[in-house]
């Protein structure tokens, strides 16, 4: 491939594709749209399910497959269609969330219900990712009106929160007492989130690659979170950005510039001109 050394980006959205804003500067649609040019595929592996994720596929003018979910959807935007989509047991979820609050004590949840349409049904106390912060897109979600609502649908993950653990400190215990029946994964600031046990961005990933035709030697991944551990670990090179989490940052082949400072578009500039050269 002339030009450029991989054969596909992977970029996650929060903190990483998206600025602070939720906007994509010029400079980094021009390092992508070089990578298209070249004969590269740019996907966007995203822990947001399929009805968050749309609207900035839009914004974006982005037509090829997304994984979403944390790797429990692939979707292609172009059709509209979910090519895969893998849901939580909604017993095995009960049973999960009832050993976790017997450490924590009572949390604050959300279930994201499956499909193109998914809603996001919350419990009262439930606090919206990025509330108070400037965001474009903020989690859209409904409010619960009885506890059986919570349950009434296929789910594809479920966000928890507590009143006084942060983030770190509720995924540890999520997954000390419930991790042999549940993924958990720590995506954002207010985002901990039980999926279905062995699900991850790699899965995902791994799949869409796949109805690419790109196997993991030919795939560079860009992330800021815990949850982008395992697609690092698929890929030939994963890039933490400068406002990464730490235990990212600690597993990345590389640290770019943060979101704000255009840290992709710098490191495929890189790669253009290396290779060229």
């Amino acid at each position: 491939m002339a030009g450029f050394p991989y054969q596909l980006v992977a970029t996650d959205l929060d903190g990483t594709l998206l600025r602070s804003d939720d906007t994509v500067s010029d400079r980094t649609r021009a390092a992508l749209a070089g990578v298209a040019a070249a004969g590269a595929a740019h996907i966007v592996v995203t822990g947001r399910s399929v009805p968050w994720t749309r609207p900035i596929l839009d914004y974006l003018d982005y037509r090829g497959i997304a994984v979403c979910g944390q790797g429990a959807q692939v979707f292609h935007a172009g059709e509209q269609r979910l090519i895969t989509s893998v849901t939580l047991d909604r017993r095995t979820a009960a049973s999960a969330l009832s050993r976790i609050e017997a450490v924590t004590g009572p949390l604050a949840m959300a279930v994201s219900r499956d499909g193109l349409e998914g809603e996001v049904i919350a419990t009262p106390d439930f606090r919206r990712p990025g509330e108070g912060e400037e965001t474009a897109h903020p989690l859209p979600y409904v409010a619960m009106v009885e506890p059986s609502d919570l349950w009434a649908a296929p789910l594809n993950k479920i966000y928890i929160q507590h009143p006084e653990f942060d983030d770190d400190r509720l995924a540890d215990v999520a997954r000390r007492t419930a991790g042999d029946v549940v993924g958990v994964m720590m995506a954002g600031a207010g985002v901990v989130e039980l999926l279905p046990p062995g699900l991850t961005k790699a899965t995902g990933l791994s799949l869409a690659a796949r109805e690419l035709g790109v196997p993991a030697a030919g795939v560079i991944a860009f992330g800021d979170m815990p949850n982008d551990i395992p697609m690092f670990e698929w890929a030939a090179r994963g890039v933490a950005m400068e406002n990464a989490h730490t235990g990212l940052k600690a597993v990345a082949d590389e640290v770019t510039a943060s979101n704000d400072a255009d840290g992709i578009a710098v490191v495929l500039e890189q790669l253009f001109a290396g290779f060229a050269g």
